[in-house]
């Protein structure tokens, strides 16, 4: 299982995501080529109904947008190793309507404006790049990326490997909640077991 909160290696750098880095780092197999972190931001219906090239057009058009970039990247030696998907909720309409998302309903309604809310909902890390602290310096560039652009607070759902203990490497592509918890977000439910929501207020001033 990979350790997702390790300090940065001082090597590695961050930044918004540009799209061929992104193309270099999904690649043509594995899980990032199938999905092209399209699973969040595409309902049910929608993401069964397409195919991992339609997928991929589909990111690459949020590039093509006015908006901003729809995630960042993490780099060693100039090569992409890392990316960390963060955009507006209301981008990601199976968040919005996910389980998770009813069960901590409660806790998740104290900002007037849900539209400044920002979500982290996917890292990828390069095969033989993991253990060097490139998902908790994504984490601090998504952040850093959705304060620039107007976001209020950061959201972030997390895995906990100690309420579950047999989940996989494949499973901790939402992060994990120490790697959360160490970058100073807050805690805001844990009814989903072995799944967290966590927060990041952007400080006034």
């Amino acid at each position: 299982m990979p350790k997702m909160n390790d300090a940065p290696d001082s090597a590695i750098t961050t930044g918004p995501a540009l799209w061929p880095d992104v193309e270099t780092l999904f690649g043509v197999r594995g899980d990032p080529a199938r999905c092209w972190c399209r699973f969040f931001a595409m309902t049910n219906p929608e993401y069964k109904n397409t195919t991992p090239a339609e997928r991929k057009s589909h990111l690459h058009a949020r590039f093509d947008s006015s908006e901003p970039e729809p995630g960042v990247m993490a780099y060693l030696d100039g090569e992409p190793v890392g990316w960390c998907a963060v955009e507006p909720r209301s981008c990601y309409p199976r968040i919005e309507s996910s389980q998770l998302m009813r069960a901590a309903a409660p806790g998740l309604t104290e900002l007037p404006d849900p539209g400044t809310i920002w979500s982290i909902t996917c890292f990828v890390v390069a095969p033989g790049q993991r253990r060097k602290g490139i998902a908790a310096a994504l984490l601090q560039a998504a952040v850093e990326h959705a304060f620039t652009h107007g976001a209020g607070s950061v959201e972030g759902y997390p895995v906990d490997p100690a309420a579950r203990p047999k989940a996989s490497a494949a499973d901790l592509y939402h992060g994990t909640l120490s790697l959360f918890q160490t970058a100073g977000f807050r805690l805001v439910d844990t009814t989903t077991p072995g799944r967290a929501v966590v927060r990041l207020d952007k400080v006034s001033g």
